[in-house]
């Protein structure tokens, strides 16, 4: 990447609306690949291939929509002490982005960041993840054709590769994956000082009150649970459930499931697999021992685990880290401030999940609990927002993406301070003689 390119060409509005341009033709291009794609590496239907899509659509055309506004210099106010003269703070680009990929959602979480790269002015390196290596290789093959090489550039293989690009000058990083390789990507970044933007993970919480609608909540839990096989960062990763509504949403979760995905999962169009035998074992090791209630079912041959409901135990090992799978533990408290004291005991998750007709119960959650978002009454949706910062808090993440936030977070915000030569008074300068009780008066 020519560091000389963005001092010429990338800080203009016309050069950020054709890279952005650029990449909506590759959107329309890649669709019907895409779905063979995802279905290779992730088994993903096409309707969840589908989510991939638009979900880079939603962020690229509010970028489209808004890139005059967010580039337009933000005036700050002067003190009268400090007058005549203009303050305001200018967004320029920071030169040249990483951008590391995770595998769950393989296309979608390495374009979404491309967005904000490209509408900061940015250029941008791509490492897509090698555990999706269908998605990574029909990137690499056609983001060549829509950008120019110093522009958008894809860099193929694994840690190796990943190690390496972290050695090199990048202007920030930014990576979707796992806690432990977030805290690697972090100190080698650190090595140069590079800031990074990292979006985590976690055991996001999911409280069911009593007065929950119980079908909805269970069939909206259900399909956050296991849509992309349970891979998804912010999906519910375990249920806290009062006394009364514990058996109630058990027959809830356990109906909606066989609505879904019919009486064999396996056999289900809408279901997909986990992405390596080595997650597979995983998970496997992890469900050993696990009180099963609903699913269970596990063949390693195709990497299918079932839909799977379990007896939720706080000192089990499916607690002890995010599941990243078809696997939904049901803990029961006796209520609310239970609920929220068993979270407080936990790290900070990416998101906290409510399902409660109460604002009271609403509000007591947005105060006492810690998270990356708060949802009421649905799951994953906040994800989906494009105008919706997005990121985790300490473990599950750093840094916020998306909308405008993403712009700023991959810009410069440079301040800037415009006087004139007029009115130079000398009350600043040395010698200062008595001038102390004036300046307390003006300034103090």
């Amino acid at each position: 990447m020519q560091a000389d390119l963005h001092k010429r060409f990338t800080r203009s509005q016309a050069w950020r609306k054709k890279q952005l341009k650029s990449l909506e033709v590759l959107l329309r291009e890649i669709e019907a690949p895409l779905q063979t794609a995802l279905a290779l590496d992730l088994g993903k239907p096409k309707v969840e291939a589908f989510f991939e899509l638009v979900g880079v659509q939603g962020e690229l055309r509010l970028a489209q929509k808004q890139l005059k506004r967010w580039m337009a210099p933000r005036r700050v106010a002067l003190p009268a002490v400090q007058q005549p003269g203009r303050t305001w703070v200018q967004d320029e680009p920071l030169g040249t982005v990483l951008i590391l990929g995770p595998w769950n959602y393989p296309l979608m979480l390495v374009l979404r960041p491309l967005v904000s790269a490209l509408a900061a002015g940015n250029t941008a390196v791509l490492k897509p993840s090698e555990q999706a290596p269908a998605v990574a290789q029909l990137l690499a093959e056609m983001v060549p054709s829509h950008f120019e090489a110093d522009v958008v550039r894809v860099e193929l293989g694994g840690a190796e590769t990943a190690q390496a690009l972290l050695k090199q000058p990048f202007d920030h990083v930014v990576f979707t994956g796992g806690t432990k390789i977030g805290r690697e990507v972090m100190k080698a970044a650190a090595e140069q000082l590079i800031p990074v933007t990292l979006e985590l993970g976690g055991k996001s919480p999911c409280i069911v009150l009593d007065d929950a609608d119980l079908q909805v909540s269970a069939r909206r839990i259900a399909w956050g649970r296991f849509l992309n096989a349970g891979q998804s960062c912010v999906a519910p990763d375990y249920v806290l459930v009062t006394p009364a509504m514990r058996q109630p949403l058990e027959a809830a979760l356990k109906q909606a499931i066989a609505e879904f995905y019919g009486p064999d999962p396996r056999q289900s169009p809408d279901f997909g697999r986990l992405v390596s035998n080595r997650q597979f074992d995983r998970v496997d090791a992890l469900l050993k021992g696990a009180t099963v209630l609903h699913g269970g079912d596990r063949v390693r041959e195709e990497r299918y685990i079932a839909p799977t409901l379990v007896q939720g135990d706080p000192d089990s090992a499916l607690m002890q880290e995010e599941i990243f799978a078809p696997v939904l533990p049901i803990i029961e408290v006796s209520d609310l401030e239970a609920a929220l004291r068993f979270i407080a005991k936990r790290p900070k998750p990416l998101a906290a999940y409510l399902f409660s007709r109460s604002k009271a119960a609403q509000r007591e959650v947005l105060q006492r609990s810690q998270s990356g978002s708060v949802v009421f009454n649905d799951v994953i949706v906040q994800a989906g927002v494009p105008g919706l910062p997005f990121g985790g808090v300490g473990p599950s993440g750093i840094g916020r993406c998306h909308g405008e936030t993403g712009f700023r977070s991959l810009s410069n915000q440079k301040s800037v301070y415009q006087r004139p030569f007029a009115l130079d008074l000398a009350w600043r300068y040395p010698p200062y003689g008595n001038r102390l009780s004036l300046l307390k008066r003006l300034l103090g």
